[in-house]
């Protein structure tokens, strides 16, 4: 390797001196300069770095704020490919110098992929015409048909396009909208305002979609149906039938064949039979008919007739006219026990206990109707959901019996019991005073009709110990005297006219 020699003038000692001070005068200038080149240029680029992140929040915010129903905007554009990842730089498009308005790419303005629309409140959907929300849930609809079956971005289409109709719903000319209450034969339907349970139509067997669909129910028997099949109905009330006719099919499936129904539905008159062709016809085992699935969904419930005879309590298929029937009928007291199966009290223990429960509170009730502070406290209230456990020991509806079964009415009405019982002969003077005092061996403490170790008088109902009224052959005290003042008073005045 060669390397060049430069010859440098030599200078004096005098001039060699003052031409290194002028050299290090010039070297630190040069570095100072440089020093504020290199600090404007930081500067502006810092400047320049600050514009473009403020041009694209700037872009980002009128983006978000964009209306999707402007039609001037450019055509739409679906033919995305779900595999396709839209980067920074495609979602923010360039600025045009010199256009006060902002063009976007058609990726942005295409109503079934535009994330950052959708993804906000349906309270910041800017379109207020209900023409251009019609069109837009056309467009919607097919973007759902292109895009991948089961995809995400196909369920986040159906997500708005629900978002949609929602609005569109609300923009409707309130002229358009139904009555809120609708009388057909003897139904009595109320437009439900729910709008997040989801229900199935009563008439087309079909998912009530409360979102985007009006729907009404019947106050009577809870029938539910679309607003557009309520003219279709034609199933009365079964409501009607409760209060014209509250009685139970006392008949374990009386059936009697298809046959004798010319193998029709028993309700819809619709052609069925057991092959399935051209229904299949089910059986209910409440009525023991057939009828086609539109009338008879498979619905369980407790069969009344098999609760009396057998004490059954399994649920069983049932028609949807029974099942109506049946829910109405579950707490009315219409079953007279001691009629219909006798037998009954001596398989099923509970059921003894409970009539002597209630045989007791019927011996309290004339207590509790001449005590003024038992009216004031309402004791009687507490039995409101039963009130013909007041009036009678003998009816029995469904629902007591399936809490019977269930164990549950008997501690219930024990407590009640206990607070009776409390009442009379702890709390309140005035009912101790209208105890009885054992007139056959005079001691003890004073007695009430309803205590377990004492026997009441059929005849002037006088209170006893149960072992002195038995023991005793001869007739009650009280009715051997009541006996006597009648005698007395029908004697006197025949003494009189002989006189």
């Amino acid at each position: 390797m060669k390397w060049d020699i430069v010859t440098l003038p030599c200078l004096g000692a005098g001039q060699s001196g003052k031409s290194r001070d002028k050299s290090d005068a010039l070297l630190m200038q040069g570095e100072r300069g440089t020093s504020q080149v290199r600090g404007q240029e930081g500067r502006s680029s810092s400047k320049r770095w600050d514009a473009m992140e403020y041009d694209e929040k700037l872009v980002r915010f009128r983006q978000a704020h964009l209306n999707p129903f402007n039609k001037q905007l450019g055509p739409r554009h679906h033919e995305q490919e779900p595999s396709e990842k839209v980067t920074s730089e495609d979602t923010l498009p360039e600025l045009p110098a010199g256009e006060p308005e902002f063009h976007y790419s058609e990726r942005m303005m295409d109503l079934g992929l535009s994330e950052d629309h959708f993804s906000r409140p349906v309270g910041l959907f800017l379109a207020s015409d209900v023409q251009q929300l019609r069109q837009a849930i056309e467009e919607c609809k097919q973007v759902i048909l292109e895009l991948p079956e089961q995809s995400e971005k196909q369920k986040d289409a159906v997500v708005r396009l629900i978002h949609l109709r929602l609005k569109l719903q609300e923009l409707k000319d309130p002229n358009e909208e139904e009555p809120n209450i609708r009388v057909l034969l003897e139904h009595r339907f109320y437009k439900e305002k729910s709008k997040s349970v989801k229900q199935t139509c009563d008439k087309c067997n079909t998912i009530i979609w409360g979102l985007i669909q009006t729907w009404y129910t019947c106050t009577g028997c809870c029938y539910r149906c679309h607003s557009k099949c309520l003219n279709l109905i034609s199933k009365p009330c079964v409501s009607s039938k409760v209060s014209h006719q509250a009685e139970y099919e006392l008949n374990i499936c009386p059936e009697t064949g298809l046959d004798s129904q010319d193998y029709r539905c028993a309700e819809c008159r619709a052609p069925i039979s057991l092959r399935g062709v051209p229904s299949e016809a089910r059986q209910c085992d409440y009525t023991g008919q057939y009828y086609c699935s539109h009338c008879h969904w498979n619905d369980l419930a407790v069969i009344p007739a098999r609760v009396v005879h057998n004490w059954d309590f399994e649920p069983r298929k049932v028609s949807r006219c029974s099942m109506r029937y049946l829910a109405l009928m579950v707490s009315r007291p219409v079953l007279r026990l001691r009629e219909i199966n006798p037998l009954l009290f001596n398989y099923v223990e509970e059921l003894v206990e409970i009539r002597k429960l209630r045989q007791d509170i019927l011996l309290m009730k004339p207590y509790f109707i001449t005590c003024k502070e038992a009216m004031e406290a309402r004791l009687l209230l507490q039995l409101q959901d039963r009130q013909h456990f007041v009036e009678n020991d003998e009816m029995y509806s469904i629902q007591d019996l399936l809490e019977v079964h269930m164990g549950r009415l008997s501690c219930s009405l024990t407590e009640i019991h206990t607070l009776f019982a409390k009442h009379i002969k702890l709390d309140c003077e005035r009912c101790q005073a209208k105890g009885f005092v054992c007139e056959l061996c005079k001691e003890g403490d004073v007695l009430f009709p309803f205590d377990s170790h004492t026997s009441v008088c059929n005849d002037c109902s006088a209170v006893f110990h149960r072992d002195c009224y038995y023991d005793n052959s001869t007739t009650c005290p009280k009715c051997a005297r009541l006996t006597l003042r009648k005698q007395s008073l029908f004697q006197e005045p025949g003494l009189d006219m002989d006189a």
